[in-house]
């Protein structure tokens, strides 16, 4: 059964891409627990992130860290916060959010739909921060 997260990929919903490679993408959330909250997704659909392979895992934490770099940067992060997950998409996807407390690694109430246009505007400057690092060649246009 085809997920949510290859309907995404394929480009059949929508979502705000910050980062395509021939691997893996990341895209924003809908349910961030802080601005600029990504999901690292292979293009492989994985369920369970030890399917993934040591060289895909590899390739997705690679990924995640300069994501990482960049929303610690752009949103002024005491630290990067990294989880796998994969119970509400049955898709492998790394999450990867600016952090502040451990209260945010906490499941329950933390994750709020966001606004459209706060999602764009998270987009947009997570894009350019990424540029800034040099990863231009798979940021998406905007």
């Amino acid at each position: 059964m085809t997920t949510l997260f290859s309907r995404i990929i394929r480009g059949e919903l929508p979502a705000r891409f910050v980062w395509r490679d021939e691997i893996a993408v990341v895209f924003l959330t809908i349910q961030p627990r802080s601005p600029g909250h990504a999901l690292v997704v292979p293009r492989l659909e994985v369920d369970r992130w030890l399917d993934a392979g040591e060289e895909t895992m590899g390739h997705l934490m690679r990924v995640a860290h300069r994501v990482g770099e960049a929303q610690r940067e752009e949103w002024g992060g005491d630290r990067a916060g990294l989880m796998i997950e994969g119970y509400m998409v049955p898709h492998l996807h790394i999450h990867v959010w600016p952090s502040w407390s451990p209260f945010e690694f906490h499941a329950t109430g933390i994750d709020r739909a966001a606004l459209p246009a706060d999602l764009d505007a998270a987009a947009v400057r997570l894009r350019s921060r990424l540029r800034l690092h040099g990863h231009g060649d798979v940021i998406p246009p905007e």
